[in-house]
């Protein structure tokens, strides 16, 4: 354990943002596999609505700096991809 005042609170802030970053990797992991999951199924505008969502918590995650912007965006690429063959099949 740290002895000195200024390292006692960073041990505190570091494990607060810990925890912050571990609950928005989770939502951003939880709305790709819903999206994940409604494609599998073939609903498709279940899908397009999911990939939307999950979009929005990959770019507010990159906002954080939880996940960084490129990350955010190649995810983004690859449902959005995934999102436009399901409807391009669907028609």
């Amino acid at each position: 354990m740290a002895n000195i005042k200024s390292q006692i609170k960073r041990v505190k802030t570091n494990e607060k943002r810990r925890q912050r970053n571990k609950a928005v990797k989770s939502s951003v992991r939880t709305a790709i596999r819903r999206f994940r999951e409604a494609e599998a199924a073939g609903e498709t505008e279940k899908a397009v609505e999911l990939q939307r969502a999950a979009a929005k918590a990959l770019d507010k995650a990159a906002s954080k700096g939880v996940i960084h912007r490129n990350q955010a965006a190649n995810r983004k690429s690859a449902i959005a991809k995934r999102a436009d063959a399901l409807t391009a099949s669907k028609s």
